[in-house]
């Protein structure tokens, strides 16, 4: 089961790959990166996509409803945003505490696969081991 880094580094493995980071939605403080930022500030990424990701699982609209009440883990799995010149995954990540962590994958446009990233970081979740 791998790391953090090590998640990271088979992340950036994907085709487009241009950068990745696994973040803590509550505090918006990244708790690893690699490959390259939209930015140019992991830092600044890492709190602009917290903030998404905190009103996605936090909002009643995307929040469980009575047939998912009582689920484990987040209530969203993950999130897509699409610009002109890429996309940004956020895949939700299940852990044994508060399960506020998040990994961000920012995909090319023109080379990433969009279907191929979301289930890769969806094993990837799945697999992390966060120490």
């Amino acid at each position: 089961m791998p790391g953090i880094d090590e998640c990271l580094l088979e992340a950036m493995a994907l085709p487009g790959a241009r950068g990745a980071a696994l973040v803590d939605w509550s505090s918006g403080l990244a708790l690893g990166t690699a490959g390259d930022s939209p930015v140019g500030d992991h830092e600044t990424t890492a709190a602009e996509t917290a903030e998404l990701a905190r009103a996605a699982a936090e909002y009643e609209s995307f929040a469980p409803g009575p047939d998912d009440a009582g689920a484990p883990g987040p209530p969203v799995e993950d999130l897509i945003v699409t610009t002109r010149s890429g996309y940004h995954v956020l895949r939700f990540v299940e852990t044994s505490f508060d399960s506020s962590v998040f990994l961000h994958l920012w995909l090319d446009r023109t080379d990433g696969n969009l279907a191929l990233a979301r289930h890769r970081l969806r094993a990837l979740a799945e697999g992390l081991v966060l120490r």
